[in-house]
């Protein structure tokens, strides 16, 4: 494979320290480089006494996929959206189902390469409602990202995050000003959690939750990754879905989604599709309105049901509708009630589908 030169695009949110090093001012880590040397995401490094991001332009690889596997149920369902990463992350997960990806020091895997305007083009080309910033956390190539947003309104294309919330307060408020909707993974609800498994802190992630939800129109769910031992307690999903509901409110969409061991996680079995049912219930009492299982096939847990006269107004299986019981404003055709999301003219037979598209961007 022949070598990809690194990309050198200057790197935002960072201050000059006294002794001649810079830190990084873009997530918690607030990370302290020397000349030559990299954070702990790997992308963003001090050079010629400078912020660089080495991933500006260049991504780990381009798909079309389904909404739904954002996962995004109420964000213009049975649509396309565009996806593609970038490398590296800023949290250190041992259970990471992407780390090929986010843990990759290698550059030569970015063999994709694309200019913001290229990828907002080649989405209109296939007819995508949205483009997903996901794969890898895209806080890490924020600058990309907003740029990307940036051509994808200018044709009228919705914006994706697909993050784990760690990011601070001043780059968090410009980087969410561009996107549309969001999925933020709520990896755990206690500190040792996040301290020993993730390398990073529950707070900085309650705190992007809270902005999204209170202080933006950013259309918001949640993902948790049950763990089993780990994160699965009745006690656990409780008070995570007893924060929800009274923080965020009940209208938040909240997907518990299967762990499959991976990484450095190995020895840890797979999640229990019982775990997820009992999670689901478990926050359903909470007063949580749609909670969804995920990684697992549980046509129950995949579909939207009507908070007020709960019958199923989107039934899915898997990453297929089935059936599709709103009108085009989001209500329900049983009741009336207004489904919380984002809605539009829905055609059965004229949906995205469950399939996953490679798209290889030929680009010079």
């Amino acid at each position: 494979m022949s070598h990809v030169p690194e990309s050198h695009h200057p790197g935002r949110w960072w201050h000059r320290l006294p002794d001649g090093r810079i830190q990084c001012d873009l997530c918690p880590r607030d990370c302290k480089l020397h000349e030559g040397q990299r954070g702990a995401c790997f992308v963003r490094k001090m050079e010629g006494g400078q912020m660089i991001l080495t991933t500006y332009g260049r991504s780990s690889g381009f798909c079309i996929d389904p909404i739904e596997k954002k996962p995004l149920a109420h964000f213009y369902p049975g649509t396309s959206v565009f996806s593609f990463g970038t490398a590296g992350c800023n949290l250190a997960c041992k259970f990471c189902q992407n780390w090929d990806i986010s843990k990759s020091r290698e550059m030569d895997r970015l063999m994709d390469q694309a200019a913001p305007a290229e990828i907002a083009k080649a989405a209109q080309r296939h007819g995508c409602k949205s483009v997903a910033f996901t794969y890898n956390d895209p806080v890490i190539f924020a600058e990309y990202a907003m740029d990307t947003a940036d051509e994808c309104h200018k044709l009228g294309i919705k914006t994706v995050a697909v993050t784990a919330g760690y990011i601070h307060a001043e780059p968090r408020r410009e980087f969410f000003a561009k996107m549309d909707a969001a999925n933020v993974d709520l990896k755990a609800f206690t500190e040792e959690f996040y301290f020993k498994l993730t390398g990073g802190h529950l707070q900085p992630v309650l705190d992007t939750l809270l902005y999204l939800k209170k202080e933006t129109n950013v259309w918001l769910e949640i993902t948790t990754l049950l763990i089993p031992g780990k994160n699965d307690s009745d006690e656990e999903i409780t008070a995570l879905s007893q924060w929800v509901a009274r923080e965020l409110g009940p209208d938040v969409p909240l997907h518990f989604s299967a762990f499959h061991p991976d990484y450095k996680m190995m020895d840890v079995p797979p999640t229990p599709v019982s775990t997820l049912v009992r999670a689901r219930e478990i926050a359903m009492k909470q007063g949580l309105h749609y909670v969804y299982t995920g990684n697992v096939h549980n046509v129950e847990g995949d579909t939207t049901f009507c908070p007020n006269c709960h019958a199923p107004v989107i039934q899915r299986d898997w990453y297929a509708i089935k059936d599709y019981q709103l009108d085009d404003s989001g209500h329900c055709r049983h009741c009336g009630t207004r489904i919380a999301g984002h809605f539009q003219h829905f055609e059965l037979g004229r949906q995205f589908g469950p399939r996953r598209i490679p798209v290889a961007m030929h680009i010079a």
